[in-house]
């Protein structure tokens, strides 16, 4: 069996970010990595979904952000990093290429972009 070194972020790097970031009262899904215990005591509603006993509950999981950072992280390598003050526009097209996965409609909507800015 592999075994994988953990994520030395914890709780306190992690519940600043959340925080800032997310609104008070959202509700929030993870998995049941214990650096989310935080979130039991704060002011989200946080939902857990434990992988090794139910892959989803119902209609909620977490598979799909997991996913998304999954094909962000790997578009992004080719650019051996990214500067720390473009890293949203980065991520944004990473959004877009996850939303819009299909390369022939990535090519017409580019088409259509470049046309507009043209004109």
């Amino acid at each position: 069996m592999l075994s994988l070194p953990r994520c030395k972020t914890g709780s306190a790097t992690l519940m600043p970010i959340i925080q800032r970031k997310v609104i008070p009262d959202s509700i929030v899904y993870s998995d049941c990595w214990r650096g989310y215990n935080v979130l039991d005591v704060s002011d989200f509603r946080h939902y857990r979904i434990n992988h090794s006993k139910l892959f989803a509950d119902r209609h909620n999981h977490i598979n799909g952000i997991e996913n998304f950072w999954n094909q962000a992280k790997r578009h992004m390598r080719k650019f051996n990093g990214v500067p720390k003050e473009n890293f949203g526009l980065y991520l944004k097209e990473c959004e877009w290429r996850f939303n819009n996965p299909n390369p022939q409609t990535q090519l017409k909507q580019i088409k259509q972009w470049v046309k507009q800015y043209l004109n």
